[in-house]
């Protein structure tokens, strides 16, 4: 059993920026050598997420609105009167969708739908420099 670390570092425009890591993560795979095995992303940070979505443009608008619906700005949250800061929503979102996403590898290839993209997703009020970490484990 082989095991490779990597990271990849992304530059967000801020909250409601969603990134298509699918091309990136498989590049990646194919020169780790592993045939078979999994994939597991971790993004650093507690206002970021990892999921998959159909990246398409309506996707892409609908899923920031299905989360300000689900979790608005705009009303209290404890968190703002602790830090004194905006994005206690954004801390709600990334702990809902999860900092993590393990991908199984199969014949070298990440084992994904036709229409099913890996997607970073920046939840936090302003730009950001993300670090996501790889790990590829198998033989």
């Amino acid at each position: 059993m082989s095991v490779n670390t990597t990271e990849l570092t992304i530059k967000t425009r801020g909250e409601n920026t969603i990134i298509d890591l699918t091309d990136n993560l498989e590049s990646i795979v194919t020169k780790s050598k592993i045939h078979n095995g999994i994939a597991h992303l971790f993004v650093e940070g507690s206002t970021g997420a990892l999921t998959t979505i159909e990246y398409e443009p309506g996707l892409l608008k609908d899923l920031p609105e299905a989360l300000d619906r689900l979790i608005p700005k705009d009303i209290p949250y404890a968190h703002h009167e602790t830090w004194h800061d905006d994005n206690g929503h954004a801390h709600v979102r990334a702990s809902l969708i999860g900092p993590s996403l393990t991908i199984p590898i199969r014949q070298g290839t990440l084992v994904h739908g036709t229409w099913q993209q890996i997607v970073f997703l920046e939840l936090d009020t302003r730009p950001r420099n993300r670090r996501i970490l790889l790990t590829i484990i198998g033989e």
